[in-house]
């Protein structure tokens, strides 16, 4: 091949033949899978890695600030999906007036005043500056920008007793009103947030082709993990009687093209309005609630943290745990119950009293 050469950038052959290609100041690799040497995918990631030197030389080093703009710069951060991206780069921004905050400053009870601020934004903001400053310290420590996470272990601000859950899971009336007053170019996307756990976006975008023969095989666009969900029967029945489209995704709006993120939720707020209005449905339905929905069906119906994770496409259990909290468990722990009752019984009868 041609030989390349970029200034500021290091490309050879490693030992196995295979080219590679890192930026000499900073030793960030270019992927040349994703942009081959000389394409125009290439070119664009090596102005946009020179770009971020140039802004972390404007940082001053050992600087919250300077840790940022390298995990910015990392492979872990262009892996994420564009929303995760945009959802961390506002909280980067809120950050920002102590970005010039030496690392080595940064311990539990700082981190817990920062928390404790940003509270003021709302506590489901304030938990995640927490979670984006663990995550931070977590990359830059294992990369020798400083020494241990300082974020781990601090526990996230409480719901405050009484207050409304966000995303709460629908009860079953509320499921069947909304299913009925939906229009037909809303219910298939509805049903498969409904009856397969997944989100607004993933729901919206799966390509057609990525359900059939009566299953769905997927990847979560957040986490990347695989989703298989063979279709319960309301859900193909569902798609069986959907509106007739040609769109290469599987749902469509009204004009048979596939739905954006904000027209469904316009939708979606005329039609939960409507409904609420009408007594059908309770207060703070959200559409996100039905993945709370199907993990606490599956709890009650009892399966394991582990199968509602995968169910979900979650990557831990921990995250299983919080959808499927406020299950009913009695009729499970009633199957429990009974089942240690007879073994009870049944070891009783083994037993042999001592004679007289």
């Amino acid at each position: 091949m041609t030989i390349i050469r970029v200034k500021g950038f290091k490309i050879f052959r490693d030992r196995h033949g295979h080219w590679r290609c890192y930026h000499r100041n900073t030793g960030l690799p270019i992927d040349l899978n994703k942009a081959p040497i000389g394409s125009a995918d290439f070119i664009a990631e090596c102005a946009r890695i020179a770009a971020l030197q140039k802004a972390t030389e404007k940082e001053k080093p050992g600087t919250l600030g300077s840790l940022i703009v390298a995990y910015r710069a990392s492979m872990a951060f262009q892996d994420l999906s564009p929303k995760t991206k945009r959802d961390y780069q506002a909280y980067f921004a809120y950050l920002r007036p102590i970005t010039d905050t030496p690392l080595g400053r940064f311990d539990r009870p700082l981190i817990v005043r920062i928390r404790d601020k940003a509270a003021g934004k709302g506590r489901r903001f304030a938990n995640y500056v927490k979670a984006v400053l663990s995550l931070l310290f977590a990359w830059g420590s294992e990369r020798g920008f400083l020494i241990g996470n300082p974020a781990s272990g601090i526990k996230d601000l409480r719901r405050q007793k009484g207050a409304p859950e966000a995303n709460r899971p629908w009860s079953d009336q509320e499921r069947d009103a909304v299913l009925d007053g939906a229009p037909d170019h809303m219910r298939p996307a509805i049903a498969l947030m409904m009856f397969a756990g997944l989100g607004p976006k993933d729901a919206l975008t799966l390509p057609r082709t990525f359900a059939k023969g009566g299953q769905i095989a997927t990847r979560r666009s957040k986490t990347g993990e695989a989703v298989f969900w063979p279709m319960p029967a309301p859900l193909a029945d569902i798609l069986d009687k959907a509106p007739n489209q040609m769109a290469t995704t599987l749902c469509a709006n009204s004009r048979g093209t596939p739905w954006t993120l904000s027209g469904f939720s316009a939708s979606w707020r005329a039609l939960r309005i409507r409904l609420e209005r009408k007594g059908f449905i309770g207060p703070r339905l959200t559409l996100y609630g039905l993945r709370h929905t199907v993990a606490v069906i599956l709890r009650e119906s009892g399966a394991d943290e582990r199968t509602i994770a995968d169910a979900l496409g979650q990557k831990t259990i921990e995250m299983a745990r919080h959808y499927a909290k406020g299950a009913d468990l009695s009729r499970k722990m009633r199957g429990v119950v009974k089942n240690f009752d007879a073994e009870v019984a049944r070891r009783r009868t083994k037993t042999v009293k001592p004679s007289d």
